[in-house]
């Protein structure tokens, strides 16, 4: 397996982030409802997807996973995702599996405009999705937590004037948990870390006009209105340095956001079934009870 398919492998899919660590308990499929190819909007022709998981007993809250890795969006069968996403679902917590425009052929802005406006469907159409839209929470590893936080840091109240209904309405979140995630990416589409530089995948989605990349930095936007943010890194991460949400974590502090940043010690860009299942995973689960609460 050569490096760019090893990076890009830890990060594609939920089940790389959890089967491991929860297939003793892991709910079967014919327990959730599943709902597949949910169109929250549309782009060059193509429909923008995402697939819903149903706990028997949902409480209301739902988390909003955005299947990102380097910002290509690789698709998964709903059915073959419920036994990783049983730590939610066995909260009573709906999952949502959110694709975006996916590198190649779109950029990280394009990744970024995607979520954003499948947060706002979610907040459109809660009541047919049967959540509630002020307990929505969001999850990604890499790419995907770099999606997570900027949902985080840049909600907004939607535009009442806007002519397209489903941008009426919020993108704000309630929540975030964001795995060994990118912050800063000033810099990345003209002079890229080496680390970075050395994954020919990693090009496309960083294809866009150097003056965008402060509109799609999270640090730029940390505020005291910023939705409660986790970050989980390993301290010994040679893709995204831990330093991404060291300083994360720092410029939310200063703001006085609700936010916190475990260190997971020797790991690298990605973690180990041991590491997730005795810090990972109880670390984010918490989160999430905590801040999608009635």
């Amino acid at each position: 397996m050569n490096r760019r398919t090893a990076i890009l492998r830890t990060t594609f899919t939920l089940a790389a982030l959890w089967l491991l660590a929860v297939c003793r308990t892991a709910i079967a499929a014919d327990d959730v409802e599943i709902v597949r190819d949910i169109v929250y909007g549309h782009k060059d022709g193509m429909a923008l997807t995402m697939d819903l998981l149903r706990p028997a007993e949902p409480n209301g809250a739902v988390v909003l996973f955005l299947q990102s890795g380097g910002w290509y969006s690789a698709y998964r069968d709903p059915a073959a995702l419920v036994p990783a996403s049983t730590p939610l679902l066995s909260k009573g917590i709906t999952v949502l599996i959110v694709y975006h425009g996916s590198a190649p052929r779109f950029q990280v802005p394009d990744a970024v405009a995607d979520v954003r406006r499948a947060v706002r469907y979610v907040h459109w159409k809660a009541d047919e999705l049967k959540v509630d839209p002020k307990r929505i929470g969001t999850l990604g590893g890499s790419a995907g937590g770099h999606l997570s936080l900027m949902l985080a840091a840049t909600g907004d109240d939607g535009d009442p004037a806007a002519k397209e209904e489903i941008l009426k309405h919020p993108s704000k979140i309630a929540a975030a948990v964001a795995l060994y995630p990118p912050t800063d990416l000033r810099g990345w589409t003209t002079d890229p870390p080496a680390a970075i530089a050395a994954v020919p995948a990693l090009k496309p989605p960083l294809e866009f006009p150097a003056a965008k990349e402060a509109e799609v930095s999270p640090i730029l936007f940390a505020s005291d209105k910023t939705a409660p943010a986790l970050m989980i890194h390993g301290d010994k991460d040679p893709l995204v340095p831990i330093e991404h949400s060291q300083k994360m974590q720092a410029a939310l502090a200063e703001k006085k956001a609700t936010s916190e940043l475990l260190t997971i010690e020797g790991a690298g860009h990605s973690f180990t079934p041991q590491q997730n299942d005795r810090r990972v995973l109880p670390a984010m689960v918490g989160w999430f009870e905590k801040h999608l609460a009635k």
